[in-house]
């Protein structure tokens, strides 16, 4: 069950707070009583509950008086002081992160094969979603079907996000289509993503009828293959990713031709 500490106040201060509110006006002493908490803890405790403005101090007068502020206007000083906090703690994060992307250094390429497999739809998306992230120069996306397994809009959603970051970090991407795919999504979807995409100038999309499968060519050196379910062709069963620049040297070769017949995609 949520309680005040759930919005950071300790236990003492939960237990101070409720008591004036029971109890109206009244002194420290009397709180300490109905409250239950020490009188060598009483007054630290309303006094951090005054600088979080959830109890207010008689002005005059002896013995002083504190009286609590409306659980309303209580509770909604609280949320906004957690907002700060997580939005600040947020900000940490973002530095921490951006000074170890500078400090980690990841050495040189390694010219050795590597491979791994991701098996299902979720599973796969991700690991798309992982490797077009770390693209540094050049992305070639060729996409010839929507097995995906799960919401064709949502997918799309997530990997033109994926795409237009990787633009702002300056690589080159060429998107083949095949237009059926694009005929699957609806016509204002299709123009957001061109209004978004079209002030880059190192992005080109093109169609091709003649296109099959779905595969993302990384950097020259590494591909990411959708393998879909061979009982399903619609579900997408695993995403196998190579780094190997022989055989993405390969992949390339056979996109190079097929890149020059396609036509311009136009909105």
């Amino acid at each position: 069950m949520p309680t005040l500490r759930d919005l950071g106040l300790s236990e003492y201060e939960d237990r101070v707070y409720r008591s004036l509110l029971q109890t109206g006006a009244t002194t420290a002493k009397e709180l300490s009583r109905t409250s239950e908490v020490p009188m060598g803890r009483i007054y630290d405790v309303l006094n951090s509950l005054e600088q979080h403005s959830l109890v207010r101090s008689q002005a005059s007068g002896r013995p002083k008086k504190y009286v609590a502020v409306e659980p309303e206007a209580a509770l909604d000083r609280l949320l906004e002081a957690k907002k700060r906090e997580l939005d600040e703690q947020a900000d940490r994060y973002e530095e921490i992160v951006e000074t170890l992307v500078e400090e980690i250094d990841t050495g040189e390429p390694v010219d050795d094969t590597f491979w791994t497999a991701a098996v299902g739809p979720d599973e796969t998306l991700e690991l798309l979603l992982e490797r077009i992230s770390a693209a540094e120069d050049e992305l070639i996306y060729v996409a010839g079907s929507s097995a995906s397994g799960i919401d064709l809009r949502t997918v799309t959603d997530r990997v033109v996000d994926a795409l237009e970051a990787a633009l702002e970090r300056g690589v080159d991407i060429d998107l083949l289509l095949k237009p059926a795919l694009v005929s699957e999504l609806p016509v204002e979807d299709t123009q957001c993503y061109h209004d978004r995409f079209q002030q880059y100038e190192n992005f080109e999309v093109r169609m091709l009828e003649s296109v099959d499968g779905t595969f993302a060519l990384l950097d020259g050196v590494e591909i990411c293959i959708e393998v879909p379910n061979p009982l399903d062709p619609t579900e997408s069963f695993a995403m196998i990713n190579l780094k190997d620049a022989t055989f993405a040297t390969d992949i390339r070769e056979e996109f190079a031709p097929r890149w020059e017949r396609a036509d311009s995609f136009e909105f």
